[in-house]
């Protein structure tokens, strides 16, 4: 018996195991059967790829071929083993390729009918999983040469199609192909804080949530800016790292954004619509395999306008990511991990006509409509949040006498240093900003600030919870950091917890 082999990366989330695609020829009427716990869409590359070989005028064999996928008892979903499967089966005719060129190499790819090689998801992240397995080769498809070559110490072979793949496989030279454009194109993307006009309380807050990494409740009558203020929070984030570079990319990869030759360095934004289902959000779908929005803007920020408006068991899903920074989905045979580590912004008006509270506005809402719509988002989620902050409607026209507000590089500038800070201090921990720190280690590792005698009054009078205290002192450091001191004054302890209560921070922010 006649057996070929070839590797492929089966993923399970954005964690990979390199598998072994095995073909062996047999007597018996001529049919191909694939084994090895195949999902729908693996199970149909037996017809794909058949087709494609004959259409591409290359032998497939006329006999019983079986096509093995091992480790057998791992699931495996998706189309990108076309390719792997393909050159596993030309591995057992005599001289169509050279089988030692396999050794050593992974393929990724779908196949069209006629031959073509396809984009697939999970390019990068199935690329990383065979390097430190120490794979050394791949072959993926030419339109994602420029995403498999941000995967260092490998050689990276783009085929457009299977004579691309035969090629290669002899070892003959093949054109090489163009390197799409990266993804996203551009830094500036985002609008920028100098379109904000007054609201300077709302800005120094969304300053505060952007140098310490907190998460910000934005709350207050229609037309006041809250969405204009979070769409423009990205703005004033510094780049990702390396690391969350190579992390953010991965995601979006697994998800079949087309991420083209760049790391990701900006950090992702996603707003979802109220009506959004649970998958969609969280992630899962056949076999848990697709991220939903918290991942997508992991090390970025997550932004839910009309946070009133979403289902309570969504907001309540929140709760997880905020506190571990990951989603944990389940299925039948899978257990998913993905990271979901975003800066978590809600907008909502007070009540459903949205004057509630307003001056010189008129509401139509009954008090239990108001009471009703308010507690849409649940106590727990409300203290996860570090920051409440009630948007006032503006008091002079925006046409004439409004001061122009800074540029988000300004802002962008300061909230640097004082990340810059936090590093610091924070070095030799898992912990980057003021926002991750944990309560413990924060009481007991950092000095505590003065002033915290009105801290000690709000848990007194019930209007503070344990979990509030860590958030004060979290916002406290946050503001020193932004003051450029070594320690949070009173003064920033008095501040923190008027942002932590949404209330008016008058002369002292």
């Amino acid at each position: 018996m006649t057996v070929g082999k070839a590797r492929s990366v089966a993923l399970v989330g954005l964690t990979g195991t390199v598998i072994e695609i095995e073909a062996a020829l047999g007597g018996g009427l001529p049919r191909t059967i694939l084994v090895g716990l195949p999902d729908t869409s693996l199970n149909e590359a037996r017809e794909r790829c058949k087709a494609a070989v004959s259409n591409s005028g290359l032998p497939w064999p006329d006999r019983l071929v079986t096509v093995n996928l091992t480790p057998a008892t791992l699931p495996k979903t998706g189309s990108h083993y076309d390719l792997g499967i393909t050159a596993a089966v030309l591995a057992t005719q005599h001289d169509v390729i050279r089988t030692e060129l396999l050794d050593e190499t992974v393929l990724l790819g779908e196949l069209g009918l006629d031959g073509r090689v396809r984009r697939c998801r999970g390019v990068l992240p199935a690329l990383l999983t065979a390097a430190a397995a120490g794979f050394t080769r791949a072959i993926v498809p030419a339109e994602q040469v420029g995403e498999a070559r941000l995967v260092e110490g490998m050689t990276i072979w783009g085929v457009g199609d299977l004579t691309d793949l035969v090629a290669v496989l002899r070892g003959d030279p093949i054109a090489e192909p163009s390197v799409q454009a990266p993804y996203p194109p551009s830094a500036t993307d985002h609008p920028d804080l100098r379109d904000v006009v007054g609201q300077t309380e709302a800005r120094w807050v969304l300053e505060v949530a952007a140098a310490g990494r907190h998460h910000l409740f934005l709350h207050g009558p229609p037309g006041t800016g809250k969405t204009m203020l979070a769409e423009r929070l990205p703005s004033i984030l510094p780049d990702l790292s390396p690391l969350e570079a190579l992390e953010v990319t991965a995601i979006h990869s697994l998800a079949g954004d087309n991420v083209g030759g760049e790391l990701i360095r900006r950090p992702p934004y996603a707003a979802p619509h109220h009506t959004a289902s649970m998958v969609s959000l969280v992630g899962g779908g056949p076999k848990a395999s697709q991220p939903g929005s918290f991942s997508l803007c992991h090390d970025g920020v997550l932004f839910l306008d009309e946070a009133a408006e979403f289902p309570p068991s969504l907001i309540e899903s929140l709760r997880t990511p905020m506190e571990a920074g990951s989603i944990h989905i389940g299925r039948s045979g899978a257990q998913v991990r993905y990271p979901a580590r975003f800066q978590l912004v809600l907008a909502a008006n007070p009540c459903p006509c949205g004057n509630y509270g307003a001056p010189a506005r008129q509401c139509s809402c009954r008090p239990d409509a108001v009471r009703r719509y308010q507690s849409r988002i649940s106590g727990p989620v409300l203290d996860r949040i570090d920051l409440h902050h009630q948007v006032r409607p503006l008091t002079r026209s925006l046409l004439k006498d409004q001061p122009q507000g800074e540029e988000s590089a300004e802002v962008a500038q300061r909230v640097m240093e004082a990340r810059d800070r936090q590093a610091r201090r924070l070095a030799g921990t898992r912990w980057r900003t003021n926002g991750e720190v944990s309560g413990p280690w924060l009481r007991r590792q950092l000095p505590l600030p003065d002033g915290l005698g009105v801290v000690d009054d709000a848990v007194r009078q019930g209007r503070l919870s344990a979990r509030g205290v860590d958030k004060v002192l979290r916002v406290s450091w946050t503001l020193a950091d932004l003051a450029g001191v070594d320690v949070p004054t009173a003064s920033h302890v008095r501040t923190a917890l008027a942002m932590r209560r949404g209330e008016e921070l008058g002369a002292v922010a």
